[in-house]
């Protein structure tokens, strides 16, 4: 029986700060003490966490690790490491993918390559297709996070664009649909127009990429999913809202009440369409990076209680398939080592508590997709800890984990570090440094009375 201390440290948790301790005994929170309390037992390990802020895990429902088929871009060893180094202990990984996550081989696959290579816990979404509803029945809810549906086209080309198809995927599934929303029809026109108007017909600069998938291609995409859902009565989570005519088709009833809720993602919270200038491609996302009102809209909608979570749909892609412009250069960019301290720069900036970090970055997702024992700082709760420092530092390219070797927050100047990573008890970051050989475990979902 291994057990150890994290002593003296502020612990942010359920809407709380407090000076305290905690036991950790192998993997689970055995003791959490008010200060000045000694444990019951001694332990074999003494961290001193004074002047540190010790939080639960970050859950990122929203990764993309690029494996299988994918992996010169990133996979799951690389990325895991980018997530323990950024304070992440559990991840889920989207389906798109080579071969795509849309049937119960690669599925099965897909856990045993996780299994194999994750350092942080982990689990998958099965992929939903025009055809492949039939096979939803099939799924363990124990084991499989949702069904990630396509209503707009991205990385892998999984879009699901029949309204016949769309029916029998919101009529076919008790699971969560996490969606992204994006209609491809508006897209489709509005490429056409810009390529007509500008006499060319390959690619545009790239400030005409929130131009082409606009705020209406979301709405107008988010609307119908939403419609959807409540005339089949399914649970929907629209991924990665990006504007504020979005959040009009969401409401603020506490988390539990809800059937239909929303993600934020942290590119949507950090950058704004001006900063195209500066950063060029390396923030081009679907959904776009739109402008300063629509970011506004979205942090105001997380501390109201509109946006239910925050994720950040990790996507790392090799430096050079970046180049081109609104049509030609990859969407999507790595994230996850520097979500939490991002967001912690915005509690230094006024725009959020910690305390409302922690809710949308650790509690909810927990509570949304109803995980096992996560989430939070509780006796009996796996030990999924993260201790940060508040102290300035920059950001260098060597610092970064994730295989792409780049991000778009290079340079910048962060006033949080995360100094320490526990996943199920075991110090899987200290200082810099990664316990390479640790494995995550499968995240278990819907598990009652146990």
């Amino acid at each position: 029986m291994i057990r150890t201390l994290i002593s003296n440290a502020c612990i942010v948790n359920e809407g709380k700060q407090f000076q305290g301790s905690i036991v950790i005994e192998n993997e689970v929170i055995k003791e959490i003490l008010p200060a000045g309390q000694q444990p019951i037992t001694p332990c074999h390990e003494t961290i001193d966490a004074t002047g540190l802020y010790l939080l639960p895990g970050v859950i990122d429902e929203h990764v993309h690790f690029r494996d299988p088929g994918l992996t010169q871009k990133g996979d799951i060893l690389s990325e895991s490491w980018a997530a323990v180094a950024g304070g992440v202990t559990s991840v889920m990984d989207m389906p798109n993918t080579n071969p795509v996550t849309t049937s119960l081989d690669s599925l099965n696959m897909k856990f045993e390559l996780m299994a194999e290579k994750s350092s942080v816990n982990y689990s998958c979404y099965f992929g939903a297709t025009n055809n492949n509803y039939n096979v939803f029945g099939q799924l363990n809810p124990h084991r499989v996070c949702g069904v990630k549906l396509f209503m707009g086209s991205s990385t892998g080309n999984m879009l699901v664009d029949q309204m016949n198809s769309l029916q029998h995927i919101f009529n076919g599934t008790d699971l969560l649909i996490a969606a992204h929303c994006e209609s491809q029809d508006i897209i489709k026109a509005n490429t056409e127009r810009y390529l007509a108007e500008a006499g060319v017909d390959n690619d545009l600069p790239l400030i005409y990429h929130p131009l082409i998938r606009s705020v209406e291609a979301c709405y107008e995409s988010s609307k119908l999913a939403v419609e959807l859902a409540q005339k089949a009565g399914a649970r929907l989570h629209i991924m990665h809202i990006s504007t504020a005519k979005e959040l009009s088709l969401f409401n603020n009833l506490p988390l539990h009440q809800k059937k239909i809720t929303a993600e934020a993602c942290v590119p949507h919270l950090v950058f704004t369409s001006d900063d195209y200038k500066t950063y060029g491609t390396r923030i081009k996302c679907n959904p776009t990076i739109k402008e300063a009102t629509n970011r506004e809209a979205l942090q105001q909608a997380i501390n109201t209680g509109i946006i239910d979570t925050i994720g950040t749909d990790h996507a790392p892609h090799l430096l050079n398939e970046k180049q081109g412009g609104a049509l030609k250069a990859t969407s999507g960019m790595p994230m996850i080592q520097f979500s939490l301290i991002s967001m912690l720069n915005m509690v230094n900036e006024g725009l959020f508590t910690i305390e409302k970090v922690v809710e949308k970055m650790c509690h909810a997702p927990a509570d949304l997709y109803q995980i096992h024992k996560r989430g939070y700082i509780r006796e009996g709760y796996q030990a999924d800890l993260v201790l940060v420092s508040p102290e300035q530092w920059r950001l260098e390219t060597k610092d970064i984990k994730s295989k792409c070797g780049w991000s778009p927050l290079e340079g910048n100047t962060f006033a949080w570090k995360v100094d320490k990573t526990f996943v199920n008890g075991h110090k899987v970051y200290s200082n810099g440094d990664i316990d390479t050989h640790y494995r995550g475990q499968e995240l278990a979902f819907r598990i009652e009375n146990a």
